[in-house]
């Protein structure tokens, strides 16, 4: 019988057929379309044509595109509905895909086809998103080793080879530590809860098949119970077991992978010329160099800081009331924060959460993306890889667009976090019309039975975060698929993401989609107004955490490699003053965003970066006077969604606002001046 991976897709928005797929087919077909695509790149570095930027470049582009489609595949099945058998394909997957990414930097034939391309540019009539096609195409082969040769090209390959292996498997122990622990409750524990979190708790309990109620690791079930129990026992247990990910030792320990994968990094970077890894990574990002972020970081930190100890001061003085004696702790943190809110802002999370239904909160980021880009969604009866996904057929003026997905809700088979994938990229080579399939993938709690799933303010603004990087994907207009969609520097990506979030705190938004669960009433106007007025609420705490997590990011690689990362993160903790009560928002052994890939390693800076242009991005909607303005959604569509990578960033942002942000306007965005 015929491989369903290798076969036709399901017509007819040709979306793989999982309901037709077993886990036993996804290593052969992988075998399968890694050998299609080694002959396809074989031919083309063997051409005896002279090269062109057809039969070169833009056949590049296409060699495996049946690669791609059963990678895509088996990857967001991996991610978000993992077992033992994909667990272990993953494994044995990431020195194969590496070996043959190894094969074609080393293909020196192919090499020199792309490097006369480049030599020969002026004569060759591109136009300019080929030629910046070309560059890119050029530079990733070096950087990825094409100009090593001998022992040097050897060993390259060999730590490409081991750090793919090493990011394998810190994803997974992770994994296994955020499925394996639950914190059983009892009756008397859930009694002081709201009931939102009480049935979360009980259905987290029916998912591990308990025999009651539990906390998992999961933020959506974590981060309340941390602001609601007053147990400060169990707050203590909970918050340890959630900070000590990937730290338990075992089999699961990450400590020993982030010390050896931080050691290869170095390496790569030293064969390839560079003083450190930091200086490589950066070298394509829009913040240039180590030095530009530090600045950046340390720009934010003092103020950051300030208010977070304001904030400290203020916790300890309710927690002493409580008549418990010492400091505040981390464990303390959220749940005198919550009293805090309640008593300066009048707002209770427990009384805001109802109006914030996960299908209203769809509805909201569809018609938003509606109003301002024109976008419709149909809802599709088609099977996908788990019963919680959502599938969406997007169109404009009737014409489809493309086919988005949303899995929403935490399981133990899915890792933590939130993310957008592409399964299929948009492209139009050769004149045909690839159109994307867009995933976003949450981790909210699911409900009980029959029950509307709620979400915190924090989770919707997750939703609409994940939406804007799906609008990205969905609005891009470009012809390669290299430079499609979120292909852009990893320090401008988060800019879309980051600017969609505003349009959750336009008050007719919530006028219209924060309507309660039980009574469908819309959400009155004083509590939006109270809702708004505390957006800036407590961000002293959530700028420390992601600013220290930052620069212990940049410090493990601008410099030699730490032997001991941990020793590493307390020295640069302590030498910026962090405050004793707040821990970094990813402590090391579960620092996916750096240890699981090198994405965004030396790059967790991006998302403070990115949001230097978010505010003033959404300023210029409010500066027109319309946060709906269609002249101005009309330029961010031109200027930025649709361009993909299809330009330089700095260029890309210039061209719709004008000029390029400074500091001052995070800054003034997180209310910290």
């Amino acid at each position: 019988m015929t491989n369903p991976l290798l076969g036709p897709w399901r017509a007819p928005y040709d979306l793989p057929p999982y309901d037709l797929i077993s886990d036993a087919d996804y290593a052969p077909a992988i075998d399968a379309a890694l050998d299609t695509a080694r002959a396809t790149v074989a031919a083309i570095a063997d051409n005896s044509a002279a090269p062109t930027f057809a039969n070169t470049i833009a056949a590049l582009e296409m060699a495996d595109e049946q690669l791609g489609r059963v990678l895509s595949a088996f990857y967001t099945v991996a991610g978000a509905d993992s077992n033992p058998a994909r667990e272990a394909l993953q494994r044995d997957l990431a020195p194969k895909l590496s070996a043959y990414s190894s094969e074609i930097s080393s293909n020196k034939a192919l090499f020199q086809r792309i490097d006369q391309l480049w030599t020969d540019k002026d004569a060759l009539n591109l136009s300019d998103e080929e030629e910046r096609v070309l560059m890119l195409t050029r530079r990733g082969f070096v950087r990825s080793g094409a100009g090593l040769s001998g022992a040097a090209e050897a060993e390259m390959k060999d730590v490409k080879s081991r750090l793919a292996v090493l990011g394998t498997t810190f994803t997974q122990n992770l994994l296994a530590d955020e499925r394996e622990w639950f914190m059983p409750v009892t009756e008397a524990d859930l009694a002081p809860l709201p009931a939102f979190l009480t049935a979360a708790l009980r259905a987290a309990g029916a998912q591990k098949q308990a025999d009651g109620p539990v906390v998992t690791l999961a933020r959506s079930v974590i981060t309340p119970f941390l602001q609601y129990s007053p147990n400060r026992a169990l707050r203590q247990r909970a918050y340890e077991a959630y900070v000590a990910r990937g730290a338990n030792g075992g089999a699961t320990d990450n400590r020993a992978i982030a010390a050896e994968t931080l050691a290869l990094r170095q390496i790569r970077a030293r064969l390839l010329g560079y003083d450190t890894f930091a200086a490589f990574k950066l070298e394509t990002e829009m913040a240039g160099n180590a030095q530009n972020v530090r600045q950046l970081l340390l720009d934010i930190w003092g103020p950051a800081r300030k208010a977070a100890q304001s904030e400290s001061t203020a916790l300890e003085a309710l927690l002493h009331a409580d008549g418990i004696q010492g400091p505040l702790e981390a464990w303390d943190w959220h749940y005198y924060s919550e009293k805090r809110r309640l008593a300066e802002h009048d707002l209770d999370e427990a009384a805001i959460k109802p109006y914030f239904q996960l299908d209203r909160m769809v509805e909201a980021a569809f018609a938003v993306a509606n109003r301002l880009f024109g976008l419709e969604f149909e809802a599709l009866d088609t099977p996908f890889y788990h019963p919680d996904c959502r599938v969406w057929k997007v169109t404009r003026g009737g014409e489809w667009v493309a086919i988005f997905v949303g899995d929403y809700f935490a399981r133990g088979s899915k890792r933590s976090g939130a993310w957008c994938s592409a399964m299929r990229s948009q492209s139009r080579v050769g004149g045909v019309a690839q159109r994307p399939v867009v995933m976003n993938v949450c981790n909210f709690a699911p409900p009980e039975a029959g029950q509307p799933a709620l979400l915190s303010y924090d989770d919707a603004r997750t939703l609409f975060h994940e939406f804007g990087h799906a609008l990205h994907q969905m609005l891009s207009d470009v012809t390669y698929e290299s430079i499609s969609g979120t292909s852009v520097a990893r320090d401008f990506v988060e800019l879309p993401s980051q600017l969609y979030e505003h349009w959750l705190e336009v008050p007719e938004v919530l006028a219209e989609f924060a309507t309660h669960a039980e009574t469908g009433e819309a959400m009155p106007a004083a509590l939006i107004e109270r809702l708004l007025a505390a957006r800036n609420y407590g961000q002293g705490f959530s700028t420390v955490e992601i600013v220290s997590s930052a620069l212990v990011d940049l410090e493990f690689h601008d410099g030699p490699a730490p032997q001991d990362p941990m020793q590493k993160q307390a020295e640069v903790l302590e030498s910026i003053g962090m405050p004793h009560a707040i821990r970094m928002r990813h402590a090391t052994p579960h620092f996916a965003h750096v240890f699981s890939g090198d994405g965004y390693s030396s790059g967790y800076y991006s998302y403070l970066w990115s949001e230097m242009m978010d505010a003033d991005a959404f300023d210029a909607f409010l500066e027109s006077g319309d946060p709906f303005d269609p002249a101005t959604a009309k330029s961010l569509e031109e200027n930025i969604l649709s361009k993909g990578g299809s330009a330089d960033a700095a260029a890309l942002y210039t061209r719709f606002r004008g000029r390029l942000p400074g500091v001052e306007s995070l800054l003034k965005g997180r209310g910290l001046i």
